[in-house]
């Protein structure tokens, strides 16, 4: 098995405070956040920040559901790591300033992907699309907080 990888990064115009907060509010915002490729979302613990445990279903192609339940900590300042009980999948959320009243948002999501030519294809294509998926959620964080 290969470690797949996928990151999506963007510029915001809105502080990091602002945008790590949006981010880490999982029982109002985030869920606003998540295009139709997520489902059945439930904060099941907490709902701001580490402590959080999120399920949500993630269909990133029309033959591949995850069921997801996340672990959330905040490791170090503007940092969220979602950490998947169900797989090896982990989603780190980093937000940083990148000059007056804007921050840089980068998602990076890390699994074990298949062996074989199955595992090709998955290294292949699987960050391709979810850096779309990722794209979206971006927008809809950016139209949040952009207000």
């Amino acid at each position: 098995m290969a470690q797949v990888e996928a990151t999506t990064e963007r510029v915001i115009a809105a502080d990091a405070e602002t945008v790590f907060d949006a981010l880490a509010d999982y029982k109002e915002t985030r869920g606003k956040m998540l295009p139709e490729h997520f489902s059945e979302y439930e904060v099941r613990e907490g709902g701001d920040g580490e402590g959080t445990l999120v399920h949500w279903k993630l269909q990133a192609t029309s033959k591949r559901i995850r069921d997801c339940l996340l672990e959330v900590t905040e490791p170090s300042d503007g940092r969220l790591v979602e950490k998947d009980r169900n797989s090896s999948m982990v989603t780190t959320w980093t937000v940083t300033p990148a000059g007056e009243g804007r921050s840089k948002v980068v998602v990076t999501t890390v699994w074990n992907g298949a062996g074989g030519i199955g595992g090709f294809f998955e290294r292949t294509f699987a960050p391709k699309g979810l850096g779309r998926i990722y794209d979206q959620v971006l927008d809809k964080l950016a139209a949040e907080v952009e207000k």
